[in-house]
């Protein structure tokens, strides 16, 4: 599949009924939830791949991976809602996902899904709470030695020291993320907003 084509696919998927403020939930654009997969595809880290998608909204990287061959997804999200919408977007393309309903900071999530190849993830940036992103990196690197994730721009340095001695940035892929207005306190109809695409690769 071409990156046009996976690009095209993710376009037809559903967003969030009721998207909520306080879990920063936007849903990841087609054409940056194309390019993060693509490029996994790319380095051998989809195709044939135990794969998993934290904090998956209504499952755009989940069912991407799908798309892109992967040997089986997973993706978690603590919004039963977005779930519901998650499931029916994996129906309307045929991806086969499996989505679980799970808090990350509750912990247990290796247990419930085994381990991974490789996490696939669009945490929130910590608008709304200081530091939501880091029970993501955390679990993540705890699921799979390899994790592609977007993080706001200009958080290489952050994500450098927090994972020091766990992980180290592979590579880095910058990117836009419109974010369309959806909550109250948004002033502009569209806000595209500078981002980056991590790729951390665990030491072990």
């Amino acid at each position: 599949m071409k990156l046009k084509n996976l690009e095209m696919m993710l376009q037809r998927l559903a967003g969030f009924t009721r998207p909520r403020a306080a879990l920063e939930q936007y849903q990841t654009p087609a054409p940056l939830a194309a390019r993060l997969l693509f490029h996994a595809l790319m380095k051998g880290d989809i195709e044939g791949k135990r794969v998993c998608d934290l904090g998956c909204g209504t499952g755009v990287l989940a069912i991407g991976a799908a798309l892109l061959g992967a040997e089986s997804v997973t993706g978690v999200d603590i919004d039963e809602k977005a779930l519901v919408v998650a499931r029916e977007n994996a129906a309307l393309l045929d991806a086969e996902v499996t989505f679980l309903a799970m808090d990350l900071q509750e912990g247990g999530l290796r247990e419930r899904i085994g381990a991974c190849d490789t996490v696939v993830m669009n945490p929130p940036f910590g608008a709304q709470k200081a530091h939501a992103d880091r029970p993501f990196i955390d679990s993540a690197l705890t699921l799979a030695p390899l994790n592609y994730s977007i993080f706001n721009a200009g958080s290489t340095q952050f994500v450098k020291a927090y994972t020091a001695q766990r992980a180290e940035i592979t590579e880095k892929v910058g990117g836009a993320f419109p974010i369309k207005r959806t909550f109250a306190f948004h002033t502009k109809d569209v806000q595209e907003i500078e981002v980056e695409i991590l790729r951390l690769k665990r030491i072990v």
